[in-house]
């Protein structure tokens, strides 16, 4: 109600680059072109990211939103495969089928027809797997520094999104304390931090185990909407959020390994 989407985006990645490039001048006060490049191809996918989410959440539930934008753990081992040629494994079939039959579950109302949120939210999950392998590409160059990654790709897409809300909306910076809380939160910790944290980290291990860690992404989702918004999934809602969750814990867990484990802990006796 205070802010336009495109207004929100604008401010909170502006005022995390700015943040970041107060503390951090030193570091990136000398950036080659070939980062700068990479960083306005990151912001771009970025913005795609959070139009996805935050027109997303205004038009689908919190918990909704929370399993859909997870989705880019299944869409990950896809795109590889369509843009790398790296062969899926086995357990992709089953994984896609389960996310299907958990999105048709969460999202679909009695005419079989998903929320216009829903299919932002998936937007948003498709663009954040393209955002995770573009950066495992990037950071591995030895010309691409990392944190200057992190750090410009927020101003980038901050500033398209700020174009964004000149064309369609009419900026302005809020006028009320909650809302300015609740937008220095989101630049600071969910944006600044999260982001540049993310871009370092992806130098030492792979998009597909980055996604690991964001299973517990809709876990948290979950309860947070039921905490701060309310929210209480039907029962239809229960099971989808269930397989989707099943979905994405299937396409990350090394079964091979977790077998061997279990088979070294337990032996068979037979």
């Amino acid at each position: 109600t205070e802010l336009g989407a495109f207004t929100l985006n604008a401010i909170r990645f502006l005022m995390a680059f700015a943040i970041a490039a107060i503390f951090s001048f030193p570091m990136i006060r000398k950036v080659n072109l070939a980062t700068l490049k990479a960083s306005a191809i990151l912001g771009f996918i970025l913005m795609i990211v959070y139009i996805g989410a935050t027109f997303g959440v205004q038009y689908t539930s919190l918990s909704n939103a929370g399993f859909l934008c997870a989705l880019s753990v299944v869409f990950v081992p896809i795109f590889e495969f369509l843009m790398k040629g790296i062969r899926p494994e086995k357990k992709l079939i089953l994984a896609v089928a389960l996310s299907l039959a958990g999105i048709s579950l969460l999202t679909l109302n009695s005419q079989l027809k998903p929320a216009v949120g829903d299919l932002l939210c998936i937007l948003c999950a498709v663009a954040y797997a393209l955002d995770l392998l573009f950066v495992e590409s990037e950071v591995k160059k030895e010309e691409i520094n990392a944190y200057q990654l992190g750090v410009f790709q927020l101003g980038f897409s901050g500033l398209y999104q700020l174009i964004l809300a000149l064309l369609v909306e009419k900026p302005h910076f809020p006028s009320d304390w909650k809302v300015w809380s609740a937008v220095l939160f989101l630049a600071i910790f969910c944006t600044g931090i999260a982001f540049i944290v993310q871009t370092i980290a992806q130098q030492y291990t792979s998009a597909a185990h980055v996604g690991v860690i964001f299973t517990l992404e809709p876990v948290f989702a979950g309860f947070a909407a039921f905490l701060f918004a309310k929210e209480i999934l039907t029962g239809r809602g229960y099971v989808g959020a269930a397989l989707l969750l099943c979905s994405i814990l299937v396409m990350e867990i090394d079964w091979n390994s977790f077998m061997k484990r279990w088979e070294k802990k337990f032996p068979r006796t037979f």
